[in-house]
């Protein structure tokens, strides 16, 4: 069938039959189907959908359409983690070395960003002397003998989804759960974990604004795991304050390390101990939550993770020093309080409110390929439901150059806060769990 064949099918809201997604995604990366028709295509997924077979085909199509790694053969599960994105989201960086410590295997392939902050591969690569470009051959080595590999994403697997999504990304047909989906877990399929846990966030700091929205999305990815026989666990969490208090790319890695040696951010700690105990039962290296729960504990109080995480980094080239005494990372030259006007208790902390200030600053991009500093940043020191006084600070912002008390950025981190004259229940980090 010809390509516009397809596409009006599609545009109508009728469904391809088994082999048309295949063939289609096979034309385009051969460049027998011009970028003009598959992104009219694209866009008629984004009107009419996919139901569940035409997106596992096409999920299959993009895997297909490069590497794929296997493990299958190691005695220990092998595992990988995903999230959607949100403000101050650091969880890679506790979350992978408590899961090799706890007795996991971690492949990890993750991103940079595109928005509030950097990825977890800009917040690595903040480390001086960090390289997270790892060939596909060192990437499977890595994980067979050190047990923990993190890599920015290879061109090598799944590269129909680096074209598809290059063309998403200028056509405007990146919202759409079918192709949201298929490009997240083609991905994780290639990868060759047992089992993939997805951080799934909903709120206004994160892409899925609806609590709907984020459960669709979540049960189109843990039903395509299923498909294709990995086992997948979505947690929805909450997105509309900042994840922990630091919000910028070496802000971030120093909570992180915090994390680690027992400090930090609780809400952090907890949401990485949830994430980790889901995708160990997940993956059978824990019969239980419990069980799974008291081993990634142990991880932070014997050290063993924090010692993870100084090893991942001296395997990338960087300095052990960097997870040793963060302090000593490069900082921004200006630091400037953020001071309350009245007395209260914090309702809530728009998470966009900040990440939309970390990105002006320059910790996030506006375009891709745009250069972030990875110094800068918002640093909060309360929380929703913490009480304040008139001219307490709450926060600090990180900049290049000098900011007054009255500066546009300073005021909008401000803003940012909302105000009750009465204690407050706290939003639950964990608002659903889909297995």
């Amino acid at each position: 069938m010809r390509a516009v064949d397809l596409i009006n099918k599609k545009r109508t809201g009728l469904r391809h039959e088994p082999g048309e997604i295949a063939s289609l995604v096979d034309g385009y990366l051969r460049n027998i189907i011009p970028d003009y028709q598959m992104s009219a295509w694209l866009m008629a997924v984004c009107w009419r959908g996919l139901d569940a077979v035409e997106t596992a085909e096409l999920t299959r199509a993009l895997v297909e359409s490069g590497q794929q790694l296997a493990f299958r053969d190691l005695a220990m599960p092998v595992v990988d983690k995903h999230s959607t994105g949100g403000v101050g989201d650091k969880t890679t960086l506790v979350l992978v070395p408590m899961l090799a410590a706890a007795g996991c295997v971690v492949a990890k392939m993750s991103g940079r960003g595109l928005g509030h902050t950097g990825g977890t591969i800009d917040k690595l690569e903040a480390i001086p002397g960090v390289n997270t470009e790892l060939g596909i051959s060192d990437f499977a080595a890595a994980v067979r003998t050190r047990g923990i590999a993190v890599s920015a994403q290879s061109p090598d697997l799944a590269p129909g989804d680096g074209r598809l999504y290059a063309l998403r990304d200028v056509t405007g047909t990146v919202e759409s759960i079918p192709l949201i989906a298929s490009s997240v877990m083609s991905k994780k399929i290639a990868t060759g974990a047992r089992a993939v846990v997805l951080d799934v966030k909903v709120g206004s700091g994160a892409f899925m604004k609806t609590l709907e929205g984020a459960r669709n999305l979540s049960r189109a990815m843990v039903d395509l795991g299923l498909a294709a026989g990995l086992a997948v666990v979505a947690v929805i969490t909450a997105m509309d304050q900042p994840l922990g208090m630091a919000v910028g790319n070496i802000l971030e890695v120093q909570e992180a390390v915090a994390t680690l040696r027992g400090g930090g951010s609780s809400d952090l700690l907890e949401l990485c101990v949830i994430l980790g105990a889901e995708v160990m039962v997940a993956s059978g290296a824990a019969l239980t939550i419990t069980e799974a729960r008291t081993r990634l504990e142990a991880t932070i109080s014997s050290g063993d993770a924090h010692r993870c995480l100084r090893d991942l980094v001296a395997s990338l080239g960087g300095s052990p020093d960097a997870i040793d005494h963060p302090e000593t990372l490069p900082t921004a030259p200006w630091q400037t309080p953020v001071v309350a006007h009245q007395d209260g208790v914090v309702a809530r902390i728009d998470a966009l409110a900040i990440g939309e200030v970390a990105m002006r600053l320059g910790a996030g991009r506006a375009t891709k390929g745009a250069l972030i500093d990875p110094a800068v940043g918002v640093v909060l020191s309360v929380r929703a439901g913490d009480r304040v006084h008139a001219g307490q600070s709450v926060g600090v912002v990180h900049s290049r150059k000098p900011l007054g008390s009255t500066d546009r950025l300073v005021s909008e981190v401000i803003g940012a806060f909302t105000w009750s004259a009465t204690d407050i229940v706290r939003e639950p980090l964990v608002l659903e769990v889909i297995r």
